[in-house]
């Protein structure tokens, strides 16, 4: 495997495919927005002007855009993936999205000859840069192994969750448990300032033991710095909890705290927040203090 497809150079994408021209896959890239890809085009990879153009020809594709809907454009349109990836190439979408969405893509690229994986990522920007994300797996677990020496370019923890769709389901798992412990972590500090006590004592003293978490250290640590800047953006969050209430909803599972959670980053990105980090939601219990 050799030559590399890749679509969406953003905050997480550039850095993930810069792994992969470091390590010397001769790669092609494709974003919307192509002054995001300027870094990339001067350490040798080859721009293309839509994403069908960039699956043409590749040993492998991966994308990673921002919503579902960017998803089924990227491999399902008449000039997406699907439609100009070779027979026996393997697409990774690494976007976090829907589980029924990836199952979809899966079923058409199998048909094609394609082998198609879903391949959501946990660890942020920091991840991503450093080369140690998570990378969660769903598809045929021949087509995991593969593409497995790829992934480990991008991601030090990498898991196959079972067929297709698991490795989003496995997403929705996270962003499901981030959305409890990042409200918590919020609430807790809002109620020490309002309390009077001194804040910087309570993260000292609370955030090394039971409550500690790494949304608390490494996502409000930022907040009560007054960083709002994004690791993470508020509304990519708020898309990745609606997944995780739209599938909730279709397994009959009932998830009170991820929709008051999903309520409250919906406020705030009304307010014009959306682009900020999820530390943001921290505004949202002192507004409402």
């Amino acid at each position: 495997m050799k030559k590399i497809g890749f679509i969406g150079t953003g905050i997480m994408g550039s850095a993930m495919a810069e792994h992969l021209l470091a390590a010397g896959y001769e790669l092609s890239v494709y974003n919307r927005t192509k002054e995001k890809a300027t870094a990339l085009l001067a350490k040798g990879a080859k721009w293309c002007d839509n994403a069908g153009a960039c699956a043409r020809g590749q040993d492998a594709i991966i994308s990673i855009v921002g919503y579902p809907k960017d998803v089924e454009e990227t491999y399902l349109g008449a000039d997406g993936i699907l439609a100009n990836a070779k027979k026996g190439a393997y697409v990774i979408d690494m976007t976090t999205s829907s589980p029924i969405l990836a199952q979809e893509i899966y079923a058409t690229a199998k048909k094609k000859g394609i082998y198609a994986i879903d391949a959501p990522v946990t660890g942020g920007d920091i991840g991503a840069q450093k080369g140690t994300l998570c990378i969660l797996v769903g598809g045929d677990e021949d087509a995991f192994s593969a593409v497995k020496p790829l992934l480990e370019k991008m991601g030090s923890n990498i898991i196959y969750e079972g067929s297709a769709g698991a490795g989003q389901k496995t997403k929705a798992c996270n962003q499901i448990a981030i959305a409890g412990a990042l409200a918590g972590a919020c609430e807790a500090f809002s109620y020490a300032k309002a309390a009077g006590l001194d804040v910087s004592k309570v993260f000292s003293a609370i955030s090394q033991g039971a409550a500690g978490s790494f949304q608390m250290t490494n996502v409000v640590a930022n907040a009560l710095k007054g960083n709002f800047e994004p690791g993470f953006m508020l509304k990519h969050f708020i898309k990745d909890m609606q997944i995780g209430v739209q599938t909730g909803e279709a397994f009959s599972v009932d998830m009170p705290v991820l929709k008051q959670v999903l309520l409250e980053a919906k406020e705030l990105a009304e307010k014009g927040l959306s682009e900020k980090g999820t530390q943001s939601l921290i505004k949202y219990y002192k507004d409402n203090a």
